[in-house]
């Protein structure tokens, strides 16, 4: 599968902005990851990002159970599919664990990329640009900001990386720097 042909599937299930939005951020942000961890698949990495939200916006009580069987009927690599499910691991009914490390970041980012994009919108520059890993803490400690953006999914996703939550806000932020203004 090419990005451009996931990119397609995308957008056969999805026409809300802001999920298209979301999955062009995350497949950035993993795309960013891959070019440190696993860089002869860079490409692979960001059609997961693309693709891993592709049955929320029609089946979202079945979200990461319904995606796997959209991706299997358009002919998606198991890699793919397992990839793309295995972020909703104790949150649905997906039977992946996120394993590989890409599966890792993409459980731990995928949610803090909410909570990111939420406190850039109240900067004044509305940029991750400028952003310190210190507003995204101020605000990660609010439970009534982003009240969607699971606090305890992020955290557990810096546990499962072994990193701290700052080392994973800070690359997470650096991250999404790369694919700002796309």
């Amino acid at each position: 599968m090419t990005l451009q042909q996931a990119q397609t599937i995308l957008e056969k299930y999805n026409k809300e902005p802001f999920h298209l939005r979301h999955a062009r951020v995350v497949s950035g942000v993993l795309k960013h990851f891959a070019e440190e961890y696993d860089p002869g698949n860079a490409e692979h990495w960001a059609i997961v990002g693309l693709l891993h939200d592709v049955d929320f916006e029609l089946y979202p009580e079945e979200h990461c159970v319904k995606g796997e069987e959209l991706l299997r009927g358009e002919g998606a690599e198991e890699s793919v599919i397992r990839a793309c499910m295995s972020h909703g691991w104790g949150l649905s009914g997906t039977v992946y664990e996120p394993e590989h490390i890409m599966e890792k970041i993409l459980f731990a980012a995928d949610e803090l990329t909410g909570l990111i994009g939420a406190v850039a919108i109240m900067r004044p520059s509305k940029s991750v640009s400028d952003m310190e890993v210190s507003s995204v803490k101020k605000k990660f400690k609010d439970k009534k900001f982003a009240a969607g953006c699971s606090r305890e999914v992020i955290s557990s996703g810096a546990e499962a990386l072994g990193w701290t939550l700052e080392e994973l806000i800070e690359r997470t932020i650096l991250a999404m720097r790369t694919v700002e203004g796309e």
